[in-house]
């Protein structure tokens, strides 16, 4: 039977301090890949930890500042140029990396939400849709999306006229009909099709 919360049986399966990772825009045609790593206190942490997907904006945003309040997290991020320069995947990777170097405390094990983890100095184990089944990847999921979030309503007051807040940067057609009007951004990722064919000007 399929479960339908996130719980801790990944982070109770280990020995010592356990972190849980994931990461927001690997899709977006602009803007970073951001990556958190959460360790949570097992004895106080926010109800309704879920994966970031599946919450409004609303909870998203208290459910962050419960998790900042009563756990340990650390951000990784990987700009445009690198993300063009290594690919979605290996950026994505690198920014998983430095989330977890980012801890104040270096844990034991890290569950990576998918099957692919950054090469680091410590256990790792990856879980495949570990934000719906991992509460410490849930709670990454979340850190990770409203800062990304947050860097992207930024961006459109640096880069005005794309809506940015609205989109993300995920390429919807509000998205898609900017990019042909104005061209590319700074920020855009210059190695996705729809960017290559629209241009900086």
């Amino acid at each position: 039977m399929k479960k339908k919360f996130p719980d801790f049986l990944f982070e109770t399966a280990y020995k010592g301090i356990v972190c849980g990772v994931d990461e927001a825009g690997r899709g977006p045609l602009a803007g970073p890949v951001v990556a958190a790593a959460v360790i949570l206190n097992p004895s106080d942490y926010p109800l309704g930890l879920n994966d970031s997907k599946v919450l409004n904006s609303n909870k998203r945003e208290s459910l962050f500042l419960d998790i900042a309040r009563t756990s340990i997290f650390g951000i990784g991020i990987a700009e445009p140029e690198e993300i063009d320069r290594l690919n979605i995947l290996h950026a994505s990777l690198s920014a998983m990396r430095r989330a977890i170097l980012d801890l104040t405390t270096l844990p034991d094990v890290a569950l990576i939400d998918g099957n692919k983890a950054p090469i680091l100095p410590l256990k790792t184990e990856c879980i495949i849709k570990g934000d719906s089944l991992s509460l410490s990847i849930a709670a990454a999921s979340i850190i990770a999306k409203v800062t990304r979030d947050k860097l992207m309503l930024e961006a459109e007051n640096r880069f005005p006229g794309y809506e940015f807040e609205a989109h993300k940067g995920y390429p919807t057609k509000l998205h898609l009909q900017k990019l042909s009007l104005l061209g590319s951004s700074p920020i855009h990722r210059k190695s996705f099709k729809p960017v290559r064919l629209n241009p900086l000007r």
